[in-house]
Formats: C-alpha cells, structure tokens, sequence
C-alpha cells in the first residue's frame, strides 16, 4: 500500500514536514556549534549542520546544489577544519573559546540581525508560485557553460589564486628570531 503524497488525515505534505524537520536541524546545529565549548563538537555539529542543508537542497529540488554542498563543505571543508583543529590544538590550550566570552555582544546582534530579517520577510509579498520548481543537472550545466562562462572563470581563477597565496604563505620561511641577529 503506498504512503501518499499527504500526513494521513491531514492536508500537509511529506516533503514539507521533511522541509521542517530539516530547518530545525540546521538551525538547532548551528546553535550547538557556537556555543558548545569542546571545539571538536563544534566542527561535528558543524558537519551536522552542512548536510541537513544538502537535504534542504534536494528537498527544494536541487540535487545538484546539494552534491555540491556535501563535496565542498562536508567532504573537504569540514574535514580541513576538523583535521586543522586535531593537528595544531596544544595541551595548554585555553579552556574557553575566544567567542564564548563575548556571549551578550554575540546574542544583542544575533537578537538585532533575527528582528531586521523578520521585518523584511513580514513587509515583503512573497508570489504565490503554482508548483515547485525542479532544476535538472542538465539545465543547470547548460546555463553556467553558455551564460555564466565569464564569471565561472573569474572564480576559479580566484580560487586558483587563493590556494597558491596559501601554499606560499604556509611554506614561507619562520621570520629570524631576535637573538640570532648580531
């Protein structure tokens, strides 16, 4: 017997109630990633975060989109980050993060940012769309190959560029200490 495309008894759909549960991942992530205090959590939930938002994303219709989000940010920036934290965190290290003493700062213009976006989604009408949109991969490859070429190649010519800045900056050599010089 098939599920349906409706929550029994009820006129909402499946994939809004995935939508929901989804958001409330995202969102209940994100929290625990700035204020947990291990740093090691932190990333996990970070991880946590990332691919829920993948799932907003094939929920929306993108599959694409969300590939994309968990080989970028799950699979290599997660993952750098998580390694980067394993690799240079000391013994002595400080017990609390720089960002968890400025807790009150950090809530005001969370509060203040939270109160503007609300603003602007309430004094905004929003169409009415008649059905959701699906985006092939086809479609979108087409459209960014033919189109969006130019800044396509603006990107990766500035990502090409960042990384050779990074791999110069990490293997540039330490600064001569003060006691070495005459």
């Amino acid at each position: 017997m098939p599920i349906g495309d409706t929550l029994p008894f009820t006129a909402i759909r499946w994939d809004d109630i995935l939508f929901v549960a989804l958001a409330v991942t995202v969102l209940g992530s994100a929290l625990l990633v700035v204020t947990m205090r291990d740093i090691i959590r932190c990333g996990l939930a970070m991880i946590l975060c990332f691919a829920s938002l993948a799932g907003i994303y094939v929920v929306l219709g993108n599959p694409l989109v969300a590939a994309a989000q968990v080989l970028v940010y799950i699979g290599a920036i997660s993952v750098l980050v998580l390694f980067a934290i394993m690799l240079t965190q000391t013994k002595n290290a400080p017990t609390r993060l720089v960002f968890q003493t400025q807790a009150v700062a950090a809530a005001v213009a969370a509060a203040t940012i939270g109160v503007v976006i609300m603003a602007t989604v309430l004094a905004t009408t929003w169409p009415a769309g008649s059905s959701r949109v699906w985006t092939s991969t086809s479609d979108i490859a087409t459209m960014l190959f033919s189109q969006y070429v130019l800044p396509f190649e603006a990107v990766s010519v500035l990502l090409t560029a960042a990384v050779v800045g990074g791999v110069l900056l990490a293997r540039r050599e330490p600064a001569a200490r003060d006691e070495d010089r005459p």
